[in-house]
């Protein structure tokens, strides 16, 4: 394994001393530092957003009438793949009408 930083002229070999495994300890802490505070901050935006009622989630892709045919179909033993296919759902997304 070989990291390269070309801006700062230095590179982190493959071997397997001690001042390499601190510097990739580091980076690695960092790095996961950095996406937790993003994920935080995205979080705190989203509450937010839901306060103001601007955040509202995706929109449905099917009618009332549609996932009520969706469910009766589903319920009668048709193939659950071919039934998304059929309303142009994922797997996923006919398993959240269900739930509905």
């Amino acid at each position: 394994m070989k990291v390269q930083f070309v801006k700062e002229g230095y590179t982190i070999t493959g071997d397997d001393t001690p001042m390499n495994k601190l510097h990739l300890s580091m980076m690695g802490a960092w790095a996961e530092f950095e996406r937790n505070i993003i994920r935080e901050r995205q979080l705190e935006g989203i509450a937010l957003a839901k306060e103001r009622g601007a955040y509202k989630g995706g929109r449905r892709k099917l009618t009332e009438d549609q996932a009520t045919e969706l469910k009766e179909r589903v319920e009668a033993g048709e193939n659950k793949t071919q039934v998304a296919k059929d309303f142009g759902l994922t797997r996923q997304g006919l398993y959240l009408y269900l739930k509905r």
